[in-house]
């Protein structure tokens, strides 16, 4: 059985301030490193609560909202018990906070765990230092950590078996891009995702504006993978991209996806909607754009609405970012859950 969550972050903490580490690891809150302060009252007061809605049971929905045009359309099911027996079930959907993922300027710099560095060695350090401050014509890149964050079942509001299909009870770090050499190098990146070469033309390109009139709309095409709406291209699957002045909210939540879409296709994060998903998540290589939605928790959190894949920031992003320590962005993915509770 895992371990709390208070104790995770504890034992975390400890190791991080330990004589062992001394050498290498912050022991103090870092001026370059903003603190989330996730562990506090921000954890009931930032999150948008009605983003929970609507909750879907035999197709019948509770609340207002949003349901994402993959999910199932199926009132009953039937899935097997452990001795392989076929129970029958209702379908349930509802949009849990599954993830969360922290964009950084910094390498090993943890928002979400206080400020703090962790494991801060130039020796495991394959990708490189994040910049915030350019022109037009440069590029941008960002590290990012990619955190377990099953928030309703950290806080027993709800429980099924069945709904929690990638087995995640607690706070975990699940990757972090600073040992994963494709994220700053693009030619890398294309061996992990040589359908780049299919969509680097004008042609899928302008294709782009479509997904994103549709995201605007809160109807991102899953069909067109390769684009994330207004927010730029999908490809490569790095942390490069062309920028603006500053960080921007459409940088940053490009990037976050980016990471999602490279996670799908190494089989680490998954379908979790529709009626294949009912028994449980399946392996899907490309990302369900509809699948997903994303609230900022940090610097300034969204907490009346969030907001779909390649949604325009004129629509949300507005003063969602200040200089010096508002330039590392936390965001929380929402994913849509069908699943079949047994009757």
């Amino acid at each position: 059985m895992k371990r709390s969550v208070f104790h995770w972050v504890f034992g975390v903490l400890m190791a991080l301030t330990s004589p062992l580490y001394a050498d290498t690891t912050t022991t103090a809150t870092d001026p370059l490193c903003a603190d989330a302060q996730l562990w506090s009252g921000k954890l009931i007061t930032d999150i948008c609560w009605s983003c929970l809605f609507p909750i879907r049971a035999a197709g019948a929905s509770l609340g207002g909202g949003n349901v994402p045009s993959i999910a199932t359309d199926q009132k009953f099911c039937f899935c097997t018990d452990p001795m392989g027996i076929p129970e029958l079930g209702m379908t349930m959907g509802l949009w849990n906070p599954a993830r969360l993922i922290e964009i950084v300027r910094n390498p090993w710099c943890s928002p979400a765990l206080g400020g703090h560095k962790f494991s801060a060695s130039n020796v495991r350090l394959i990708a490189t230092t994040g910049k915030a401050d350019f022109d037009a014509s440069e590029m941008s890149f960002f590290n990012y950590h990619y955190f377990a964050f099953p928030l309703t079942i950290m806080l027993d509001l709800f429980w099924d078996g069945r709904c929690n299909s990638d087995g995640y009870r607690d706070f975990d770090l699940l990757y972090v891009s600073e040992l994963d050499p494709t994220w700053n190098n693009d030619l890398l990146a294309f061996f992990t995702s040589p359908e780049t070469a299919l969509f680097a033309n004008p042609v899928a390109i302008s294709a782009c504006v479509a997904d994103a009139a549709a995201a605007a709309t809160g109807n991102p095409l899953d069909a067109l993978f390769w684009c994330a709406g207004a927010w730029g291209h999908m490809y490569p699957l790095s942390g490069i991209s062309p920028t603006s002045y500053g960080t921007d909210p459409r940088i940053t939540s490009l990037l976050a996806t980016r990471a999602t879409a490279a996670l799908h296709r190494r089989g680490l994060a998954w379908k979790t909607s529709g009626n294949e998903s009912l028994c449980g998540g399946s392996i899907y290589p490309f990302i369900p754009k509809s699948q997903y939605r994303l609230s900022m928790f940090y610097p300034v959190a969204e907490t009346e609405s969030n907001h779909v894949i390649g949604e325009t920031t004129f629509k949300w992003g507005a003063g969602r970012t200040f200089p010096g320590p508002g330039e590392d962005h936390l965001y929380l993915l929402w994913r849509w859950q069908d699943c079949c509770v047994g009757l």
